[in-house]
């Protein structure tokens, strides 16, 4: 009789795991999986937390990025891929306030005296261009304060140094953080204007002269009287022109202001970056060529200075020659090169 009991609750408990199962199964897998992800990703980048209420914060951050990311690589209809890079558990906000600053970039009203784009009468330019194949491009910056309104000036200068003289050198973003009196708020933000104002004025000693702290310190004077580089002045590219843009990038590297607050722009990867972005500028980088991609998308080929992990071994190609004349994201409303 018993014996009897205890089979029929057998079976009925069997029952109920046998269809309680798959759906349980379809809810602990996905999180299963995403906590492995997620500590993966940590052991990857080296991330620690300072308790478990920040790391469960932050994984669920981490949770969101990574549902996004797939959402937008599966659906398959981007020439574009995004990637879980070391910026995955932080949210947009976080990610905009940490490496992109909160201080709009763009300063037209301060730019250099208006005069026509020096290469207007260059009516031939090349199909594509790579000054990385030129050796005109130092490595990538891996910027841990917000210095993008220094580097694209300093990317642009030792791109121009090594096409007129010949010698390539990495040049000190710290000197310009350091010892600029005036326009900035150093790792808080500023403008390449004042960049290049004070390269112009002083010139640039080297990276591994005056190399770089992580924060805004005390300017070393006997350095800053050693500049390897030296430029005359810089001049703007005429407004919402991609052609005058391009005469400009043909021949040598230019500093440009893009918006780049977008989720699509922090976890880019790969592809010709075609996502939805604005024109409040935000984010220096450096345009360091452009082309085109299977022979019918064009685009620009941005230095940026979020480090190799980033897109493209640290670069975006982002589409050119849009219907809009500020450009993608901006990219052809404040752009900016040095002259010697």
């Amino acid at each position: 009789m018993g014996s009897s009991i205890l089979k029929q609750f057998v079976c009925c408990f069997l029952i109920i795991i046998i269809s309680w199962e798959p759906q349980a199964l379809s809810r602990m897998i996905p999180d299963v999986s995403m906590i492995e992800r997620h500590e993966d990703w940590m052991s990857r980048y080296g991330r620690q937390y300072k308790d478990a209420a920040e790391k469960e914060r932050r994984y669920n951050i981490f949770k969101a990025n990574v549902k996004y990311i797939d959402f937008v690589n599966n659906a398959g209809n981007k020439p574009y891929k995004l990637a879980v890079n070391e910026f995955a558990d932080l949210s947009n906000d976080e990610f905009k306030a940490a490496h992109i600053g909160q201080r709009n970039l763009s300063k037209t009203a301060k730019s250099s005296t208006a005069t026509p784009l020096m290469y207007e009468n260059v009516t031939s330019v090349p199909p594509s261009i790579d000054w990385r194949k030129k050796g005109a491009v130092t490595p990538i910056r891996d910027s841990t304060c917000g210095k993008s309104w220094t580097i694209p000036a300093v990317d642009a200068v030792e791109g121009l140094t090594k096409i007129k003289t010949g010698k390539l050198y990495t040049l000190s973003v710290q000197e310009i953080l350091d010892c600029d009196g005036g326009g900035h708020n150093g790792c808080e933000g500023g403008f390449t204007d004042d960049a290049f104002q004070f390269i112009k004025q002083h010139g640039l000693t080297t990276e591994s002269n005056y190399p770089s702290k992580g924060n805004v310190g005390t300017c070393d004077t006997k350095k800053e009287d050693e500049p390897v580089a030296k430029i005359s002045g810089y001049e703007n590219v005429p407004v919402d022109n991609e052609n005058a843009l391009m005469q400009a990038v043909a021949n040598q590297p230019v500093a440009v202001i893009v918006d780049a607050s977008g989720m699509d722009f922090q976890f880019y990867s790969s592809g010709v970056f075609t996502g939805d972005c604005g024109t409040a500028l935000d984010h220096g980088v450096t345009l360091v060529g452009y082309g085109t991609s299977n022979g019918k998308l064009k685009y620009w080929l941005i230095k940026n200075s979020w480090g190799v992990d980033w897109g493209e071994d640290g670069y975006m190609r982002m589409q050119r020659d849009i219907a809009a004349k500020e450009g993608l994201c901006g990219i052809a409303m404040e752009a900016k090169y040095p002259t010697i």
